[in-house]
């Protein structure tokens, strides 16, 4: 099986400082939810693996996750992609739990659920915490420029304690990430 690891916000569907709350806010990116159709299309199956501290804050409740990733699922069908899972951590940075990014739990029981080997499988973030989770699980750790990504790859190379997991791709978008993970993984 191939498979790619997806965060949400700033990957998928514009970021805001002030959380993703509603569906009206979880607005793509353009040509995101192309990518991933294009990606379906070559034989992958995607994962959403995303850090979703509102909901422990109180800014939404579960219902609401659910609803915006529904309006997500919608929207990607009507370009002909689809998501097979998505996996959230509730917690927020105080919590200490395993799941939250840059921690690994999310990433690896995405492995365990789908039986892969996660150094087989590429996964886009915008965020050094993305990346950190993404490269510490073994996966192919890919920084996209869109949401967060101009501002880590600048912090990244300003600061040695922010630089980026070794061996990241950087790319312009997650169309552009997926021609190259189609390139070097169909």
């Amino acid at each position: 099986m191939k498979l790619v690891i997806l965060d949400r916000d700033g990957v998928l569907n514009q970021d805001s400082a002030n959380f993703i709350k509603t569906p009206n806010e979880w607005i793509p990116i353009p040509g995101s939810l192309e990518a991933v159709a294009l990606l379906n299309q070559s034989g992958f199956r995607i994962v959403v693996a995303t850090n979703q501290s509102g909901v422990s804050r109180g800014l939404f409740d579960m219902a609401t996750l659910n609803s915006i990733h529904d309006k997500m699922h919608r929207e990607m069908a009507q370009v002909g992609g689809r998501t097979d899972a998505v996996f959230y951590c509730p917690h927020a940075a105080d919590d200490h739990c395993s799941c939250r990014k840059p921690k690994t739990g999310m990433i690896e029981d995405i492995g365990k659920r789908f039986s892969v080997e996660l150094s087989e499988v590429p996964a886009v973030g915008d965020s050094l915490r993305d990346l950190q989770a993404f490269a510490n699980a073994g996966c192919q750790p890919i920084l996209v420029r869109t949401g967060k990504g101009e501002e880590t790859l600048a912090a990244a190379e300003k600061l040695a304690d922010k630089a980026l997991p070794a061996n990241t791709w950087i790319c312009t978008d997650l169309a552009d990430a997926a021609q190259r993970i189609i390139m070097e993984y169909a």
